[in-house]
């Protein structure tokens, strides 16, 4: 039974509500968001420059011993580059580049080809460091005080949208997992036991962000993929399998079609794994066009608002 994906005739209606939802929570969130990770990355800068001496030492052994300060480093090249650009600029393993985006560096690799990499990732940004940021580099007789606080403000700012959208992605999600929370409780649900699988869940239940295993296409080989919300209704499906909702928020319609397939894929897995009885729910807020929801659509992936959470109802819960 569809609830969502087979009424077109509502869609646009409902995708003007649900980025009125979004914006009206991101204009309360984000701008304390911003101003709390404004501060973490400032401190982040001004950590890196002063392990780098003012960039005057960009050096393997830095990078080695202090891995977490390539994030800082890739923002202070003229342009920016993302963690993709640099692998490619330098030609090394993306192993290596974010596992030190981690603040580490990575366990498997050989550490002669882990070395080789570094001295080349050390050679892009010291050939890409900005000089209109970075004034002092160009005279080479170290930063004023005045020129290393502007340095790093700017570099501040090109990192803080890195930082800052994950958070608030974050934050929304829990958001929508929250509202799912109130409106299950509120009609009589309990959160299954910690440890408890999706095949063990009783009538009635609900468990957060579990591990739901697959199979892998091409092999007999099972891997586990991470479900939102699983819910067990109060009475159980013919299927027997519960329900799966995965909570999607967008600030922007471009993401969402760059990312579509994502939940098309995840559900044929399902499918292949557990037969045709599985249902599989998106939760959305936020900028979601016809065009992503014709495509969910097509491949049998029904959703909920979550400015209309009053839908959950219509799957029998």
């Amino acid at each position: 039974m569809a609830v969502n994906r087979d009424k077109p005739d509502r869609w646009k209606k409902d995708i003007a509500k649900s980025v009125d939802l979004y914006n009206r929570w991101f204009l309360r969130f984000a701008p304390e968001t911003y101003r709390t990770t404004r501060l973490e990355a400032t401190k982040e800068v001004e950590r890196a420059l002063k392990a780098a001496q003012d960039l005057t030492d960009i050096g393997a052994d830095l990078l080695t011993r202090e891995p977490s300060v390539l994030r800082t480093l890739r923002m202070s090249a003229c342009p920016p580059l993302a963690v993709d650009r640099l692998i490619g600029l330098a030609g090394v393993s993306p192993s290596l580049v974010r596992n030190m985006e981690e603040g580490r560096l990575p366990p498997r690799l050989d550490p002669s080809k882990v070395r080789a990499d570094i001295v080349k990732v050390a050679e892009i940004i010291r050939t890409m460091a900005d000089p209109d940021i970075f004034v002092w580099l160009a005279r080479g007789n170290g930063a004023t005080r005045t020129e290393r606080r502007r340095a790093a403000s700017i570099v501040a700012d090109r990192l803080c949208g890195a930082l800052a959208n994950p958070i608030i992605r974050n934050a929304q999600e829990r958001r929508q997992l929250d509202a799912i929370t109130s409106w299950l409780k509120k009609r009589g649900y309990v959160e299954a036991a910690p440890g408890t699988k999706h095949d063990e869940m009783g009538p009635g239940t609900f468990a957060l962000r579990l591990n739901v295993p697959v199979k892998q296409e091409a092999s007999a080989r099972t891997v586990n993929i991470p479900v939102d919300a699983v819910v067990m209704p109060k009475t159980t499906r013919r299927s027997g399998f519960p329900l799966l909702f995965e909570a999607k928020s967008a600030g922007d319609y471009a993401n969402v079609n760059k990312r579509r397939k994502e939940e098309a894929a995840k559900f044929a897995q399902l499918r292949r794994t557990y037969g045709e009885g599985v249902q599989f729910v998106l939760l959305l807020c936020g900028y979601f066009d016809t065009g992503y929801l014709g495509y969910e659509a097509a491949e049998g992936i029904d959703w909920v608002w979550e400015h209309r959470l009053g839908d959950l109802q219509r799957f029998r819960l």
